[in-house]
């Protein structure tokens, strides 16, 4: 499950009329990055769930046979095929979150889709890369200890109050696997029960949406995922795996930088001429200046 039906407000004015999965990594929407990440971890089936200008998010998966038709007459084959290739990444369901209320709101849009089976949640503006896939590392986990996953990373303590904060049992064996207790979300100065931030994408079980249902709404008529989690640790065993790979925040500006010049730097056609333009800009010896 992917919600991606945010108003990206921190990605304006870009986002008014552009659903933020859509913001370009390089030549690559954001979408992109994560519904293939899911892909590289095996899973075949995909719900997105999107809002009223999600239609961009659609048709990006969809066939383009007008395109395909001049890439063919043009001869340009190995476009065709990445066109066509997209189009059949994953079996793709679009459900759509009516009202923006919260991650947790959007997370219960699909429960219908999903059904009665465990699942994984990835952010629609969190790119995660890693190897073995994140999601695939936090499968791995769900199926060892036959509970739902918290996606975790350590951060500064300036970082603490963008996140949920989990508090921990270290479990013998693999260090990265813990007992997850409880989350404080966006906890101030010295209210953090550990430097883990909720950071990563979850694989969850279908009992946590019998709790979004009967939780209160909070501040604004939102309801929220992290206080079904809560719930969820109380009632059974739910674990966090403190993930390896690169994680980009995309609806983050900085972010979304750092993804660009990072990511192009990988790119095997771009990439090489695009470092030596980056060392030509002379950035360390400035940088050492100021």
């Amino acid at each position: 499950m992917i919600p991606a039906a945010g108003f990206g407000t921190r990605l304006l004015p870009f986002t008014k009329t552009v659903p933020k999965g859509m913001v370009p990594i390089v030549a690559t929407p954001v979408i992109h990055y994560i519904v293939e990440s899911a892909v590289d971890a095996g899973i075949e089936e995909i719900v997105l769930v999107t809002s009223a200008n999600g239609k961009a998010l659609e048709d990006y998966f969809d066939r383009t046979p007008e395109l395909e038709h001049a890439l063919e007459r043009q001869g340009k084959t190995r476009l065709l095929e990445e066109m066509r290739r997209i189009a059949e990444m994953a079996d793709i369901m679009y459900v759509r979150q009516k009202e923006q209320l919260g991650n947790g709101h959007a997370v219960l849009a699909a429960s219908a889709a999903v059904g009665d089976e465990p699942f994984a949640v990835l952010w629609g503006d969190d790119i995660l890369l890693g190897d073995p896939p994140v999601v695939k590392q936090l499968m791995d986990v769900a199926l060892e200890h036959d509970g739902p996953v918290v996606g975790v990373r350590r951060v500064p303590e300036a970082d603490f109050e963008k996140y949920g904060m989990l508090d921990v049992e270290q479990l013998p064996g693999n260090p990265r696997v813990m007992r997850a207790l409880s989350v404080v979300e966006k906890p101030g100065p010295g209210e953090a029960p550990s430097d883990l931030a909720q950071i990563g994408g979850f694989v969850l079980t279908p009992d946590v949406f019998g709790i979004l249902r009967s939780l209160r709404p909070a501040k604004g008529g939102e309801i929220w995922l992290a206080d079904a989690l809560v719930e969820l640790m109380r009632r059974r065993p739910v674990f966090a795996c403190e993930f390896t790979g690169s994680r980009y925040d995309a609806g983050n500006k900085l972010d979304f930088l750092r993804a660009t010049v990072e990511l192009a730097l990988r790119d095997p056609e771009i990439g090489p001429a695009f470092r030596t333009y980056l060392v030509s800009l002379g950035l360390e010896s400035r940088a050492s200046a100021t």
